[in-house]
Parts: C-alpha cells; structure tokens; sequence
C-alpha cells in the first residue's frame, strides 16, 4: 500500500459543511456566544429561530466575510445573518445584526447581504422581517465614496411603497442601520431594556456636550410615550415574538393580495352591551380600546402605539373573520380630542391599512382639533390636513360610527361626510 492510498481524500463537500456549522455554532466567538447564553441574551440566530416557524429557516450568505483582509478571519457573515423562513406556514424573509461580529456593525459585504435579501423578499411578495441591534456603521469601512454609499440607508427602501410589510425588532442597543430601517418600517417593536436612537449617547456627548443615558435616550418609554417611533413595547424577547407573528396575521404577504380570513364568524345578533358602554351625558368619558375590543371578533383587537396619543385609539382586529383597522377617539384622555399625536397615529395606520387593503372602522366621539399656542406650535394646521388628505386619498372601504359627536373639521376628518 502506498503513502497515497494512507491519506484521506479531501472531500470539499465535507469541508464546505464542517466551516459551515462551525459558524453557525460558534458565530463571532465560541467565548462570545457562551457568554451571551450565560447572561441569558439570545444570539441573533435565536432571535430568528423564536420568530419563526420551527426548523423553517434556510440561511443565505453564511460563508460571507469582510472585504478587509485584517477581518476576514474575524468577521463571519460579516456582522449580519439573513435568509427565508415561514411565519405561521407564510413565507417571510428575515435578516438581523450579530453583536458578536464587532457588535454588529454595518460594512459592506453585511449591508450589501440584507440589501440583496430585501431584493428577494420584494421580488417574491413575501413580508420583511429585521431584527436590530447594531452599533451603527464600521470604521473604516464606512470611509469613502464606496464605503458610504453600500452602508447607508438602502434607497429602496424609500422605494418600497408599501409593496411588502415590513417590521422591525428593537432588541438591543441599535445605532445607525437598525433604527433607520425602523423608520422605514410598518411595525416596529422595542423590548424594555433596549436603546433605538440614531446615535449613541458617547456621540452626543463629543459632539455636543451633552450627557444623557441610554434609557433616556431611547428607551421603551420615550417612544411609546413620547415620540410615538414605536408600535409596541415589551417586556421580554418571547413578547416581541408573538407581536410580530400576531401583526403579521392580520395582513396579506403583499400589496397585491387579500389578507387572510380566519375561521372565526362574528354572532350577528344585536348586542345591547355595546350601547350600555356609551354615557348617554356627553360630557362623560368612557374607554375606546374596550369598546372597540367588544366590537370586533373575541379576543382580535391588536392595539397599536397604545401609550402614545391615547386621545386616539388605534389597531387592528377582525369583523366576521376579515381584517380591519379601527380609529376611534378615546374620551377617557383630553376628552377624546385630535391634537398634532393624534393626527401622526392615524396617518400611520390609514396608509398602512390603505396599503395592505384592510377596510378602516372609524369610532367617531370628537369634541374638535385641539387649540392652544402648543398645538400651533407643534403645526397642529399642518398635520390637521395631512390627516384629510390621507383619509380623501383612500382607497379602501371605509366605515364611520358616530357614538355621541363630531364637531368642526375633526367630523371630516374622522370620516364624516364629503370624505367616507
């Protein structure tokens, strides 16, 4: 027997395996991973794997690398994991940051993978899912014309027109591409303890001086309370999961077909409570998010940015199986009033209800727009008509229940005559 015939064929197959799962298990680190494990932190292919489906998820670009030969050894998936999966059967493309590979951090060949994943979603009708936790863009990388242009926002994004949903989850700290790919999106999740801001708070105290913290940067509370950047925030990883599956189940994969109806038919027999929960004294306040969860099928109202502007309730549900949109003012808060919030809530939801074909209930008990040297000059004139012009450019069916009034330009604008 010769020397030869004792060695083992190198079989590449094989190999191309072995470096395969070799990556997928040890990510930017075996150290790093265990680590994560042992804070209880999942690593982005868990973030995936709880998204999704079970053993759905068929990864695309898993040997990519930096361009940089120093961190081609260092960089695998170059700082991002992407590919397709299914969400309740559905086909969705999904992609994230691994913190792992230099924090996540955006570099080219990274960015110019979730580019080409959009792509595919786009091209075959499919929903987008993006997990954000990132650490803006990477130093060099980032430096010149090339570097620039591959890793800022991708223009098709602002492109997209709603062909797609879209929907973003905020799970750790996110700087740069993750929060702009958020503020592209449908939908958009933050779990309590993340941060999502467009840069971190190191940056603004070079730049400017200033010294403020993560939370009060971009926490959970600042944007479901105040600047309304999120749709919902959660306690725990599990919770943000289940909202994006339950989003998703309202909508269709594409901007050309009808959403789903599920099996759920709605009792068609009168339903005195629904009156009872309306005070006959005007002045009286009553809760919106309750009567629109009565209204619609048991146990299907998914309210939406329910800590922001809640003069106006917002969401999604099913009437008789189908889905719709609901807008309703909430005199519990300020009297139910449509103040600038208001009007950017429901903007929000009419052109995401437009887009997807959903029909939009309205819940009309409007005392008018807010008044006052606040509201004025928060451009209260402004956003007053950008909420007629996107009620009078619907295309959808739209419906409008009148439960007490509807006063001055807030009766149009929540679907009163001339505009329904």
């Amino acid at each position: 027997m010769t020397e030869e015939n004792n060695e083992t064929e190198f079989d590449p197959v094989a190999d191309l395996q072995e470096r395969e799962q070799r990556i997928r298990r040890d990510m930017g680190g075996a150290d790093r991973v265990a680590r994560m494990r042992e804070e209880g932190t999942p690593t982005i292919r868990e973030h995936i794997d709880g998204l999704l489906d079970s053993g759905t998820f068929r990864e695309l670009g898993t040997h990519s690398r930096s361009m940089r030969l120093d961190d081609r050894d260092s960089t695998p998936g170059d700082g991002k994991v992407g590919g397709e999966g299914q969400i309740d059967g559905q086909p969705v493309a999904i992609g994230g940051d691994d913190i792992t590979v230099k924090k996540g951090s955006s570099a080219i060949v990274g960015s110019r993978r979730m580019h080409r994943l959009y792509e595919r979603a786009i091209e075959r009708g499919m929903p987008y899912v993006y997990v954000g936790e990132t650490g803006g863009g990477r130093i060099p990388d980032l430096i010149g014309a090339e570097g620039i242009s591959d890793i800022a926002p991708d223009p098709e994004l602002a492109r997209r027109r709603r062909r797609i949903p879209m929907a973003t989850v905020i799970v750790g700290q996110s700087f740069g591409g993750s929060s702009f790919q958020s503020a592209f999106s449908d939908f958009v999740v933050q779990v309590r303890g993340s941060v999502l801001a467009v840069t971190s708070p190191r940056v603004f105290e070079v730049a400017t001086g200033e010294v403020i913290g993560f939370e009060e940067l971009g926490g959970v509370d600042v944007h479901s309370r105040i600047t309304g950047q999120i749709d919902l925030g959660v306690e725990t990883f599990e919770e943000s999961y289940q909202a994006v599956r339950q989003w998703l189940s309202y909508l269709p994969p594409n901007a050309w077909t009808k959403a789903p109806r599920s099996e759920v038919r709605a009792d068609l027999t009168p339903d005195e409570s629904l009156a009872a929960m309306i005070p006959a004294k005007r002045t009286r306040g009553y809760d919106m998010r309750r009567f629109s969860a009565a209204l619609l099928d048991p146990g299907t109202f998914m309210e939406l940015q329910p800590g922001y502007a809640r003069n106006l309730t917002t969401g999604l549900g099913r009437l008789d199986g189908f889905s719709v949109g609901v807008i309703g003012n909430n005199p519990m808060f300020n009297a139910g009033v449509l103040d600038p919030e208001a009007c950017r809530k429901a903007v929000r939801l009419m052109c995401l209800c437009d887009a997807f074909n959903l029909p939009v209930i309205f819940l009309m008990d409007v005392p008018g727009f807010m008044v006052g040297k606040a509201v004025e000059h928060d451009r209260i004139l402004s956003l007053a008509i950008r909420f007629v012009e996107a009620l009078g450019n619907m295309s959808t069916p739209t419906l409008t229940v009148t439960l007490r009034k509807g006063f001055g330009l807030a009766f149009p604008a929540m679907n009163g005559s001339g505009l329904g």
